[in-house]
């Protein structure tokens, strides 16, 4: 099954889900008995592959870890005050073996799952996590030359940062910002061997689904490793080798790089189909240089990915008012690249629980929201408004009236002539101005009124209310 340039994809924490649905049902759920119905509500028109999020194994050490950790326990009960112990179920990144947890199913239910997608035309996309894995990974033990070593001079000096395994002294995960994380150990992204094994854990992956999230992607390049752990780094980067292994098996495996730090563009470069774009997230959060962002070339933004909130984001509904989230949904369900929806957003929860937790707390759902958002995806994809060619809008005011400077606004052009105008005021005041484009006759397939313009050589006026949208189509 081929995937579309520009694919919408919608991330399930694999874990929770399972759980609501065993509660629901009154029986244990796997990924091997999902109900229809359930398939059905996580695979709207409009979305071409699922991603469940933390199908692996998780690390039984990991878990004491993590319950033994008072600022982790504290971020559970935050989020879920009446915690149990069995809520607690260890985080999906910290993965003791890529082979998928025998309580949401196993191998033989993962591959249930996949068909059930398949008969519905979506892809299924995994997680891969590059940097490290669990003190009780089989490679701790098998292939300590796989990890970054130290002596027992840096485990006296600093034990938050080392751990002794097997006699061997190895470090625990980390980036170069902040402190390591306490329960996994960093892989040596320099070591040829550990390479030549990422490359078969890769393959590996990709033989079960459709796709690969690269968590933390930036932090196995050589730049980055190199800055974080004060090496010099080999002549070749590590996601073209390793990536480059992939390839002669999985051809049309479609990778996506978790980027930060402005990594989008080198990740793209060495082998990725799509990056995260966090700096569209946060301009968006922060309502500022959205439209400056959109100016980069179309063809850099075709390959990343928008979102608004995914598993390590809070939930966008307790960071924007209800109108202005519906107004940054607008912006990217329209936007070029592929895009992101997590478990939960359509509905409008407000609190994300850790990943460690297999439980969430119960929530008053919006099934008006809910119903909006899958309008808004059944549109876009009815229609095909993300066809052809992609351009930028400026929108052109008056001397004593600049508020068109709070509208953003493009153009999606297909070959055959069809025509998209999306417009966004992304403020709290009104907005008028006029945007360079010649429509006669159009449509809003936003509420379905018809429009039709005297004058089809003259600009476009358009005037909108706070945070309000227009998704024309030219009739």
């Amino acid at each position: 099954m081929s995937w579309p340039e520009q694919p919408v994809i919608y991330e399930i924490n694999t874990a929770v889900w399972l759980n609501e649905l065993s509660h629901q049902a009154g029986r244990e759920v796997t990924l091997g008995d999902v109900p229809a119905s359930a398939w059905h509500a996580v695979t709207p028109a409009g979305v071409d592959a699922v991603w469940l999020m933390g199908v692996w194994e998780r690390s039984v050490l990991g878990l004491a870890i993590a319950n033994a950790h008072p600022g982790l326990r504290e971020s559970f009960r935050a989020a879920l005050p009446d915690l149990r112990a069995e809520d607690v179920a260890g985080s999906p990144y910290c993965v003791r073996r890529y082979a998928v947890a025998e309580e949401l199913g196993g191998e033989e239910g993962l591959a249930k799952a996949r068909a059930e997608l398949v008969t519905r035309g979506v892809r299924l996309i995994l997680d891969y996590v590059p940097n490290h894995v669990a003190p009780d990974h089989p490679w701790v033990l098998e292939h300590p030359e796989f990890f970054v070593r130290g002596d027992a001079d840096d485990y006296t000096d600093d034990p938050r940062r080392w751990l002794v395994v097997g006699g061997n002294v190895l470090a625990r995960g980390k980036d170069p910002y902040f402190p390591p994380w306490p329960d996994v150990l960093q892989l040596d992204a320099f070591s040829p061997a550990f390479r030549a094994a990422a490359t078969l854990t890769l393959s590996s992956v990709a033989a079960r689904c459709d796709g690969i999230r690269c968590d933390m992607a930036m932090l196995a390049t050589n730049e980055v490793f190199a800055r974080t752990w004060g090496r010099t780094a080999p002549e070749q980067d590590f996601w073209p080798e390793v990536i480059g292994g992939l390839r002669a098996d999985h051809p049309e495996t479609v990778l996506i790089a978790e980027a930060y730090w402005d990594m989008e563009w080198p990740l793209q470069q060495q082998g990725f189909n799509f990056c995260y774009d966090k700096r569209l997230y946060d301009r968006l959060l922060g309502n500022d240089g959205v439209r400056d962002h959109l100016r980069a070339d179309p063809g850099y933004q075709s390959r990343l990915l928008r979102f608004l909130e995914n598993q390590d984001e809070p939930r966008i509904a307790s960071r924007l008012s209800p109108a202005a989230a519906r107004a940054a949904a607008v912006a990217i369900a329209t936007l070029p690249g592929a895009t992101l929806w997590h478990e939960g957003q359509f509905e409008g929860r407000r609190v994300r629980p850790p990943v460690f937790l297999a439980r969430r707390p119960d929530e008053p759902l919006d099934h008006d929201l809910a119903a909006w958002y899958r309008r808004l995806l059944a549109i876009v994809s009815d229609h095909q408004v993300r066809l052809g060619e992609w351009r930028l809008l400026d929108a052109e005011g008056w001397p004593d009236n600049q508020s068109c400077r709070r509208l953003l606004a493009w153009t999606w052009t297909a070959a055959g002539g069809a025509r998209h105008v999306v417009v966004v005021n992304y403020s709290d005041r009104p907005a008028q101005g006029l945007l360079p484009v010649e429509l006669h006759r159009y449509t809003d397939l936003l509420d379905g009124m018809v429009y039709e313009h005297e004058d089809d050589l003259s600009p476009l006026f358009v005037a909108l209310e706070p945070w309000g949208c227009h998704l024309f189509a030219a009739v």
